[in-house]
């Protein structure tokens, strides 16, 4: 028995030292080779790092093409604002006049302007002749437009706005009727809306269809501040004569005066081979060309120093 007791003894120490021994043969072999492996890894992480920053760090060039591109668009806008703002104004009519009818500014003897208009625009073809004339010719005339054919020529009337031309408001359908004031209102106020979107125009004046001033349209036009803009030489372009035209024109031009012709509304080539002769005759008189806002801030400047004088 006790031969057989040392016997276990000595067999459990062999197994023990071989379970030693294995273990340290193991961690003698896997503890390098993990060591090696994360040795060898180091600079492959550290090359990740590497590029990782450089992604999210963008070399200086980068940055300033950035930035100068941001100072770009700023820009663009800035300009975009004055230009919009000065558009505005060309077609913005002095406070005194608002709620008014007007038919001729009143100028002293130093001044000798006249207001070319264009009733019934914008319209294919015609518009843009004019428009050319008046470019060539370094003029600044008003239109009032009719909203339905703004709808349907909004490009047109961009290019009048953008040119530097006055707007007025001339209804939207164009129509001889008698208006209660929601019918008037959908009139007025649907054309100057559609005026705004398109060109960012405000306007404050509005000539009525026909110059009839008492169907309901002059009263509603006159209870929101808007200038009521008549004339005091007509062309009768829409049933004369090309030379009727001119000398209806001339021989009722003054000094402040407005002068009614058409762009729209129907076929207007007479007024088209008519303008610049027109032009040129009241060149040749000494008239200067104005728009219908300008026309009435000269009026208001020679108020003012009319009242300076006086005091």
């Amino acid at each position: 028995m006790t031969n057989l007791k040392l016997l276990w003894r000595r067999r459990k120490t062999l197994i023990v030292a071989f379970m030693a021994a294995t273990g340290s043969f193991l961690l003698g072999v896997t503890w390098p080779m993990n060591l090696r492996a994360s040795q060898s890894l180091q600079p492959i992480q550290a090359q990740a790092l590497a590029v990782s920053q450089s992604q999210e760090q963008p070399p200086m060039s980068n940055i300033n093409k950035f930035s100068e591109a941001i100072a770009h668009r700023v820009d663009l806008s800035q300009n975009a604002l004055t230009q919009l703002q000065a558009i505005r104004f060309q077609s913005a009519v002095p406070s005194q006049f608002q709620g008014t009818t007007i038919r001729h500014a009143k100028l002293d003897s130093q001044h000798k302007a006249i207001a070319l208009t264009f009733d019934d625009g914008p319209w294919p073809k015609t518009t843009t002749q004019i428009l050319d004339i008046l470019k060539e010719n370094n003029i600044k005339a008003t239109f009032f437009w009719v909203g339905k054919y703004l709808q349907n020529s909004p490009e047109i009337g961009k290019q009048v706005a953008e040119a530097g031309h006055a707007i007025g408001n001339h209804t939207w359908n164009h129509q001889y009727l008698q208006y209660n004031e929601d019918g008037a209102a959908r009139e007025l106020d649907r054309t100057s809306s559609l005026i705004e979107d398109l060109t960012g125009i405000q306007t404050s004046m509005f000539r009525p269809p026909g110059g009839i001033l008492n169907n309901g349209l002059t009263a509603y036009a006159q209870k929101k501040n808007y200038a009521v803009v008549m004339w005091s030489a007509d062309s009768f372009d829409w049933r004369t004569l090309t030379e009727s035209l001119i000398d209806n024109v001339m021989r009722q031009a003054n000094s402040g005066g407005i002068v009614l012709m058409h762009d729209g509304g129907g076929n207007r080539a007479r007024t088209v081979k008519a303008l610049p002769d027109i032009i040129a005759r009241l060149r040749n008189e000494g008239y200067s060309f104005v728009t219908v806002p300008e026309l009435l801030q000269m009026q208001e400047q020679d108020l003012q120093k009319q009242e300076t004088a006086q005091k």
